[in-house]
Order: structure tokens, then C-alpha cells, then sequence
């Protein structure tokens, strides 16, 4: 079983579909977790509370090396899978996902929906409003438990310096309901990354899992 399709995908994935479609570029996004049994990747949109609303789940077959989503047939009442091959299907298949959750027909790319959706634009954010970041990855699951808590990270490079940029984005839901995001950018050169990764690599044993209790 191997995961190489998955990661390649995974990686290309994000500019195809900004590079189609000006609306997914505007309030498309999606997370990896990685680390399922069927690894997957989700397609959300952020909503003005702070809260994401999915119109894509694409799941990853490591055993048979396939990328599907399923689908529910109501006539039948069971779940079906549509298994995608290659990268262009994979793109159609999520595009046409992004616009049926739009409610929308491809001919309307001028429209805007920046009146009912947050716009999320990492590189002006409040703490790298001044800096220039392209973001090499997107949003990448490294925890995950229930609804409840959620860690993701990025990593990108300062256009200007050449130093990495790795955020740090964690979602907590609470007992009301409410979504509370704390993030937090490190940045680093690339003479601390061999460092950074040797010091961590180390001393993982040391390292404690979450307390959910």
C-alpha cells in the first residue's frame, strides 16, 4: 500500500482548481487528513461565523491505489462509490461539486459571492499583513477529534526573504456551540529547518498525546 498518488494529488490538487475556477479561488478551500484508514481530502467553504460547510469529500483507496467519492442513491437506499482515475476527472468531479453546492451554472464566474461567504485571504492576514506569503500547501489535518477539536497546519514561503512559514490554525468547538480558531505563524530559514526537524525527530518519544479526558 503506498500513498505516493495520494500526496501527488494532494499537492497539485489546490492550483487546478484555482486556476479554473475564479469563484473556488475566491472561497474554495480545502484540508488533508492524512492519517485515516482511507486517507481523504475535504472541500469546504468558510462562512461568516466561522464555520465550514463541506460540498466534497474525496476518499483515498491505499490498498487499490483509487481516489473515489461517495455517493447515497435514495432510490436504493444504499451508498455507492464513483471511482475517479486520473487527475482530470478528480478536478471535474470537485469542480462540478463546488457549483452544485453554489446553486450556480459555470457561465457565471463574475459573480460575487463575497456578501454571503467570508473570503479567506491567508496572505493578508492580521499577522502577515505586511508580508508576502505563497502558500506551497494547503491546510493539512494533523489532529483531529470528533467535532470537537481540530488542528491543521500550512506551509508556505515569504516571497520576499525565502524563509518558511509554517501556521498553525487550531478549531475548538465549545459546549454552545460556538467555534473558537486560534492561530499562530512561525517563521524560520532554511539554515534552522535541518535543526528544527532533527531536534523534533529526537525527542518524539518524549512527547505526550492529547488528554481528551
Amino acid at each position: 500500500m503506498s500513498l505516493e498518488w495520494f500526496d501527488r494529488v494532494s499537492v497539485e490538487l489546490q492550483d487546478h482548481l484555482e486556476s479554473i475556477c475564479d469563484k473556488y479561488d475566491q472561497v474554495g478551500q480545502m484540508s488533508i487528513d492524512r492519517g485515516a484508514k482511507h486517507p481523504r481530502i475535504e472541500f469546504f467553504v468558510e462562512t461568516e461565523d466561522d464555520d465550514r460547510d463541506y460540498f466534497c469529500t474525496l476518499f483515498f483507496d491505499p490498498h487499490n491505489e483509487d481516489f473515489y467519492i461517495e455517493t447515497f442513491d435514495f432510490e436504493y437506499e444504499q451508498t455507492s462509490r464513483m471511482i475517479l482515475s486520473d487527475i482530470e476527472e478528480i478536478v471535474d468531479a470537485v469542480h462540478e461539486s463546488f457549483h452544485s453546492y453554489m446553486n450556480d451554472d459555470y457561465e457565471d464566474e463574475d459573480e460575487d459571492f463575497s456578501e454571503e461567504y467570508e473570503i479567506v485571504d491567508e496572505e493578508e492576514s492580521d499577522i502577515f499583513e505586511e508580508i508576502d506569503v505563497e502558500w506551497e500547501t494547503p491546510e493539512v489535518t494533523a489532529f483531529k477529534y470528533e467535532d470537537e477539536v481540530e488542528v491543521t497546519y500550512q506551509f508556505g514561503i515569504v516571497q520576499e526573504t525565502g524563509d518558511g512559514v509554517l501556521r498553525r490554525l487550531n478549531r475548538i468547538k465549545t459546549s454552545d456551540d460556538d467555534l473558537i480558531k486560534d492561530e499562530t505563524n512561525f517563521i524560520f530559514s532554511k539554515e534552522e529547518a535541518s535543526t528544527i526537524i532533527a531536534m523534533i525527530a529526537s525527542h518524539m518519544d518524549s512527547l505526550s498525546e492529547f488528554d481528551l479526558s
